[in-house]
């Protein structure tokens, strides 16, 4: 209905009730925190965690809901049969513009366990966001530059250590844990400068999957392998919000989680070059699937 309101009228009412929707929302999320923090009662935190949960699907539904009702963005997903809310999952997903996490948030949002991403450590500070993020169990990363560890030697693995304690805690939540392998977001001049060897993709780290997988154990049941494409081309919350993504196509595959799959990545060689080999190999299938989409059908004419 609201998608046909001229965009003065209707980005401006978009955004109004996005905000809307987020401080509602942070508002209950901080008033159960506050009941799990200061009560040390473990029946009541584990009850307060799931309330959260149910919270934070609330508020992504009415994202979602907003999303449908102000955009005509064309959605075509394929692979969603057979999920499950109580499986644990791995997500691994190419990685192209902050649209993408609202994009797994629409696949995934009631469909398997709460998606939890690892996050910059400067993103905790993001307001509302940030502290929301927190409240909801999202470990942050503190990541740092080759520089800093040249220097600092003391803080190599330290935030290897830091997956590891965060996936010990969701060993005992039903969980999806979110990994954007390439670790950071595709630009052409990234790809260029890392000569990758992929069309559509950047490399990708085989460290951190190795990390989730060896930490999650036995806790995680299967891997969802997510492939995104714009086929219009790179695009912006904004360009979301004010309903210029015309067209977004997703692919879900479930893979099993092989023996092979888990070892020590640090001080196993072998393994490091088997779990780089498997994950260099998906990223192949994931490109040839990602050509595959761009060239299914021609996208929606743009416009406003």
């Amino acid at each position: 209905m609201f998608a046909t309101f001229p965009g003065l009228i209707r980005i401006p009412l978009a955004l109004l009730l996005l905000a809307i929707n987020i401080v509602l929302h942070v508002v209950l999320l901080f008033a159960f925190t506050l009941f799990k923090v200061i009560l040390p009662i473990r029946a009541v935190r584990l009850a307060c965690s799931r309330v959260l949960v149910v919270i934070a699907e609330s508020w992504i539904g009415v994202n979602n809901r907003l999303f449908d009702v102000f955009t005509r963005t064309r959605w075509q997903v394929d692979g969603l049969d057979g999920l499950r809310r109580d499986g644990n999952y791995l997500v691994l997903c190419n990685h192209q513009s902050w649209v993408d996490i609202p994009v797994l948030q629409k696949v995934f949002n009631r469909r398997i366990p709460f998606l939890r991403f690892f996050l910059k450590q400067q993103l905790i500070w993001v307001p509302l966001l940030g502290q929301a993020w927190w409240a909801l169990d999202f470990p942050f990363m503190k990541r740092y530059s080759r520089e800093t560890l040249i220097r600092h030697p003391e803080l190599q693995g330290k935030d290897r250590e830091a997956t590891r304690l965060a996936c010990e805690k969701f060993r005992h939540m039903p969980v999806s844990v979110m990994n954007f392998a390439e670790g950071t977001r595709f630009t052409p001049a990234k790809h260029d400068a890392q000569s990758s060897p992929y069309r559509y993709l950047l490399r990708p780290k085989a460290g951190g999957v190795a990390f989730v997988l060896d930490a999650m154990g036995d806790a995680l049941h299967a891997i969802l392998d997510v492939t995104i494409v714009y086929p219009e081309g790179p695009c912006t919350m904004m360009d979301l919000i004010a309903g210029r993504v015309h067209d977004i196509r997703v692919h879900v595959r479930e893979l099993p989680i092989e023996a092979g799959l888990t070892g020590s990545y640090d001080e196993d060689a072998a393994f490091r070059g088997r779990i780089k080999r498997w994950v260099n190999t998906l990223w192949s299938e994931k490109d040839a699937q990602a050509a595959r989409m761009h060239m299914a059908t021609e996208p929606a004419p743009k416009g406003d």
